[in-house]
């Protein structure tokens, strides 16, 4: 934490700038948000040149919302890359196909998923963030929205995970157990990308964003993560219970990087984030020693003093988000189960795990 504080922000920028950028959109059955995020992505100025939607083989109406903004702005384009490569997981695919069908005059590339809202000056306040630090790939922490009370109940209890487990947004990293990244709003240069064959390595990962940042870092490569208020919001799920069945697939980030030092994440989020309030409720039943229990009281104003931190991730906090701590115990639990498992299921797919870190698909559910 202490490493981690006074991190960098992505500052607003509108200078134009003589680079060019691709845009990737994987899609796949994105009917209910595909629209708004298309409206800011065609507001982004000269700069983005192209809008790849990336198809992995929807069945609702996404096409023809797309087809319908293709018609407004002839950036957007309609890529049908399903269906997936058995040996790949489909985002990752969809990437990959996308990366491959982009113009080779566009030097950026910039991945932003279907939940995002952005701000017109996003690609703008990319490029300069770019220009001014040397960092040539990294991602945006972006501004969380809360569907609701339950949802504010789960959702910084996960997202605190990671803040235990990696510090404060706001650098670039050279470490692979360092990393963090963002698949939502991730920024890279395109040769940086192809050279590493990033995308490539990711094709049996079920947390794809985290699986390219290590490659690339592997590869020699400094990573950035930043926060950027007002540049990028999210609206991941549609409540707790989403949530709390979806985002604990990826968050333990088991890829083929992951090592001791990911598992001791791991436990540290169980032991320092989890079990602190157990532990109290414990030590008041028993009467434990006073040691124990100020080691105990520590930690939690250590929790309370996160919450507070935190609370600059989302645009509202409902009042549930002030009592999300009660869910740190069975939040590290899910985590450590999730990274155990040997099957996952995600987007209609299942997933076997077939060594350390490597998944298999194993068709439609």
């Amino acid at each position: 934490m202490a490493k981690t504080s006074r991190g960098r922000l992505i500052e607003t920028s509108d200078q134009p700038s003589s680079a060019r950028i691709a845009i990737l959109l994987p899609v796949l059955n994105e009917a209910s948000r595909i629209a708004d995020c298309l409206n800011a992505l065609i507001a982004q100025p000269e700069e983005v040149t192209e809008i790849l939607v990336i198809d992995g083989g929807s069945t609702d109406s996404t096409r023809a919302i797309a087809k319908i903004y293709q018609l407004r702005d002839d950036r957007v384009q309609w890529i049908d890359a399903g269906p997936a490569d058995p040996q790949w997981t489909g985002k990752a695919w969809n990437l990959h196909v996308g990366l491959a069908r982009s113009n080779p005059a566009n030097q950026w590339i910039l991945c932003i998923d279907a939940d995002v809202r952005v701000s017109a000056k996003l690609a703008r306040s990319l490029i300069s963030h770019a220009a001014l630090t040397g960092v040539s790939t990294f991602s945006v922490a972006t501004r969380q929205h809360l569907s609701g009370t339950s949802e504010a109940l789960v959702h910084p209890s996960l997202l605190t995970t990671l803040v235990y487990r990696f510090g404060q947004p706001g650098r670039a990293y050279r470490k692979i157990h360092q990393v963090q990244a963002n698949g939502q709003c991730f920024f890279s240069h395109r040769e940086t990308l192809l050279r590493a064959q990033a995308f490539s390595a990711a094709r049996s990962s079920l947390c794809e964003d985290i699986t390219i940042a290590r490659r690339l870092v592997e590869r020699g490569e400094a990573i950035g993560f930043y926060e950027a208020h007002g540049l990028a919001e999210v609206f991941m799920y549609g409540d707790g219970r989403e949530a709390w069945e979806n985002w604990p697939r990826s968050l333990p980030m088991r890829d083929q990087y992951f090592g001791w030092r990911q598992a001791v994440g791991l436990l540290e989020v169980l032991f320092v984030q989890g079990l602190p309030v157990p532990m109290l409720i414990f030590a008041w039943n028993v009467g434990a020693s006073k040691l124990f229990v100020a080691l105990n009281a520590l930690l939690l104003i250590f929790r309370a003093g996160v919450l507070f931190g935190t609370a600059r991730a989302y645009d509202r906090r409902p009042w549930t988000y002030w009592f999300s701590p009660v869910c740190d115990f069975a939040v590290a639990v899910r985590l450590i189960q999730s990274a155990l498992s040997r099957k996952h299921h995600w987007r209609g797919r299942s997933y076997a795990r077939r060594s350390a870190g490597i998944f298999e698909p194993k068709g439609t559910r």
